[in-house]
């Protein structure tokens, strides 16, 4: 689960919440904890992207607070404890791309570029004052001695002297921006704020110092890596080696490669050994693109070009996220009608490791509300938990309504039957349970589809599933 969404209140409560809420997680099958960035970022409001200091994980007085948004360190190292105890594993959300709320300006020589291609200058170099001097006086070089100054960025995004807003890349000798990077814009490595320079030195030498000492001080089980197409590619696998190093093979890794390009995808997995894993992108605007076309869409075509397709041991499945939800930069909101069709595809078959985002199960409050679906993802999930194991025979012949046939294994006796419709009427399919099933009788776990369906002499079952929804068939 990514156990957090952007509208969180902002009342330091989420560790003790998730707490709280850990044993009715485990029952249904959520194993896994994706964690928001727990570390100082700009004020106590932040979501966690906007990071400030590394090495305050909520124990410091820095940005106006102790604790960050979501609860002190205390807390977060006892809710990592709770979890390990119940066998759930922890993936902390890493923000290495980089930082924000400067403590000083300083004045350095730098040269404006053109947003929309940032290989292109505009003006000459001249003097700019921009935030990049951090000091941590609260932490009071506690963990790190380390001070960052502008020789440790590649880029800002406002000029103190002339009060102006822009992309400036700074100057120096060997500063540039990264070429590892995706080439969205001409060059994607300036992001936000003061941009991290991945490839100074000092910066590697500490950052490969943090993470060691963070691991340890947590005992997280993994990392989230953010904004990965704007971080340098031969850094991010000289920090996966240095992880793997440190903490084995089974620490996991999970990237945020935002872009519908799945070459370029490829091209970062392949740079980094596929020693990571990452979030299905392409799939998830498949979504999108399905619940707004409704019954225009091919359902046939619902995994074409998919990571999850394509490299089924590397995708992370998910519907929406932080990012993706209303009010947001990368908005795109999959429609509720769709929801069930679309957490049916990655709860029930066998390729990719699915994520179900907190904003779906417990609902989202605020100016971008949406009820909790957790009625019938309990349900989902249970039935992921009984039911989906073993081959997989796919019925993907009607643009309209799709199904597969999960055939259970020697630990997993049950089988089950998944159908999603986009179509205005119900549909029904003819899947193949099997001859020793002759007689058995099937009901949907949904409760979406009322009666039953019993297999017949053939081992085949006329599989029912209403208009603009999903079913899933137990026997």
């Amino acid at each position: 689960m990514q156990a957090f969404e952007w509208y969180l209140p902002s009342n330091q409560q989420h560790y003790k919440r998730l707490q709280s809420k850990l044993d009715e997680l485990k029952s249904v099958g959520i194993v896994d904890l994706w964690i928001p960035p727990v570390f100082k970022g700009t004020s106590k409001h932040d979501v966690g992207y906007g990071i400030y200091d590394l090495y305050d994980l909520g124990e410091f007085d820095q940005k106006g607070s102790i604790a960050t948004k979501y609860g002190t360190k205390q807390e977060l190292i006892e809710l990592i404890k709770s979890c390990h105890t119940r066998d759930m594993k922890v993936y902390a959300d890493t923000v290495l791309n980089h930082k924000a709320a400067a403590d000083y300006k300083e004045t350095f020589e730098a040269i404006l570029v053109d947003p929309m291609d940032r290989e292109q200058t505009i003006g000459e170099p001249h003097d700019i004052q921009g935030w990049t001097g951090f000091n941590f006086k609260g932490r009071n070089n506690k963990y790190s001695k380390f001070k960052w100054n502008f020789n440790h960025f590649t880029g800002v995004d406002y000029d103190d002297i002339t009060k102006e807003s822009g992309i400036y890349r700074i100057l120096g000798d060997n500063k540039y921006w990264s070429e590892s990077v995706s080439d969205e814009l001409g060059n994607y490595d300036y992001l936000m704020f003061a941009d991290v320079n991945l490839a100074h030195p000092e910066v590697k030498e500490d950052l490969f110092h943090w993470i060691e000492w963070f691991v340890n001080e947590t005992k997280v089980d993994g990392l989230r890596f953010d904004a990965l197409k704007h971080i340098d590619r031969e850094f991010m696998k000289e920090f996966i080696d240095h992880c793997l190093n440190l903490f084995g093979d089974s620490f996991y890794r999970v990237g945020e490669y935002w872009s519908g390009n799945e070459e370029a995808k490829l091209k970062y997995l392949d740079a980094l050994d596929y020693n990571m894993d990452l979030f299905d992108v392409i799939l998830h605007y498949n979504f999108y693109e399905a619940s707004h076309q409704k019954e225009n869409y091919d359902l046939r075509t619902i995994l074409d070009n998919t990571l999850v397709m394509n490299h089924p041991t590397l995708a992370v499945t998910f519907v929406d996220n932080h990012d993706s939800q209303r009010g947001q930069a990368l908005e795109s909101w999959v429609e509720s009608w769709f929801k069930p069709l679309a957490y049916t595809l990655i709860l029930m078959r066998e390729e990719g490791y699915p994520c179900v985002f907190w904003g779906d199960y417990y609902g989202i409050e605020g100016e971008f509300s949406y009820p909790a679906q957790k009625e019938w993802l309990d349900r989902m999930l249970k039935a992921r938990q009984k039911a989906s194991y073993g081959d997989q025979d796919d019925y993907f012949d009607n643009p309209h309504c799709i199904g597969w046939v999960r055939h259970g294994n020697e630990k997993h006796l049950t089988k089950s039957a998944s159908l999603i419709n986009n179509s205005d009427d119900s549909q029904i399919l003819r899947m193949f349970i099997g001859t020793d099933f002759v007689g058995t009788i099937f009901k949907d776990a949904l409760e979406f589809s009322e009666g039953e369906v019993i297999i017949d002499e053939e081992g085949y079952g006329d599989f029912r599933v209403n208009a603009q929804s999903a079913s899933i068939w137990l026997n």
